[in-house]
């Protein structure tokens, strides 16, 4: 394992001698616009590994992507091996349809500490809740970025994560988008307390999401990827192409429904993957 085979995979090639949140920003931002959040192995019979050689590998050496226990496990070791004091967290997401917090851990996030202030960098939630760059852990404050305004919220040592929403202009809506509606603008992502965690609180959480079936990432197949404007996102054989801030307070979504082959084209030209398995969306 090589920190400079990282920094080519995520093409980073500036400085990195100091442990700095400049140094942090830049790496965390070529991370997510160079490594797909992504569930493809769970369908195309692969078996995702929980351990760091196998996740460098398929993200590092064989240009994939990950869902959230594999990319927030190779960030970790890339900061800690720069020198950044980091740990793990664990996080409980939001199921909009539910309307409530999952009961257990099931989402991986790191905290960073420079200079005595603490920075959340979660490298794995993807799609159109994704951080574009570390946020302050301070309780309250918003915290625009391109994607939209982020805020955390303490009460009582749990911490809450969300987002304002913006508007989506559709300029010729091909698929009805299944997002469940909510009241307001603000659509909560999820919840953590700082209590650290080891890799190995996650293994049975890893082996249980590749087999329930009732987990979202059984039942559709996702590959998200950030852009210097946006994002894309192919869930199924949905490809949805957005631009953050088209209009002002609106982003400009287009939705396109792909063949199979045209599936496996764009995982090449919009993702950069090539599977070894075959793909069933």
């Amino acid at each position: 394992m090589n920190i400079q085979e990282y920094f080519a995979r995520i093409s980073y090639n500036e400085s990195h001698k100091d442990a700095d949140l400049q140094t942090l920003t830049l790496i965390f931002q070529h991370h997510i616009q160079a490594i797909p959040f992504e569930n493809l192995s769970m369908h195309c019979g692969e078996t995702i590994e929980l351990d760091l050689q196998s996740i460098y590998n398929k993200i590092v050496r064989k240009k994939r992507g990950g869902w959230c226990l594999e990319q927030n496990y190779l960030l970790f070791w890339a900061l800690q091996e720069l020198g950044y004091d980091v740990c793990i967290l664990g996080g409980r997401s939001y199921e909009p349809a539910e309307r409530a917090y999952r009961a257990e851990i099931d989402h991986i996030l790191l905290k960073v500490e420079i200079k005595g202030n603490s920075y959340i960098a979660d490298a794995g939630f993807g799609g159109p809740y994704q951080m574009w760059q570390p946020l302050m852990l301070i309780s309250g404050k918003d915290q625009p970025q391109i994607p939209g305004i982020f805020r955390f919220t303490e009460d009582n040592g749990t911490w809450y994560f969300e987002k304002v929403k913006r508007k989506h202009y559709i300029p010729e809506p091909s698929v009805p988008l299944t997002d469940t509606p909510e009241l307001g603008n603000i659509r909560k992502i999820y919840i953590f307390t700082l209590e650290p965690r080891d890799i190995n609180d996650f293994q049975e959480l890893n082996t249980y999401l590749q087999v329930t079936p009732d987990s979202l990432l059984q039942k559709k197949s996702i590959c998200t990827l950030q852009t210097t404007e946006g994002l894309y996102a192919l869930v199924g054989w949905t490809f949805t192409e957005m631009k953050y801030k088209y209009m002002e307070d609106v982003d400009l979504v287009q939705v396109t429904t792909l063949t199979d082959e045209e599936v496996e084209k764009t995982l090449k030209d919009k993702f950069n993957i090539v599977l070894e398995n075959k793909l069933v969306p």
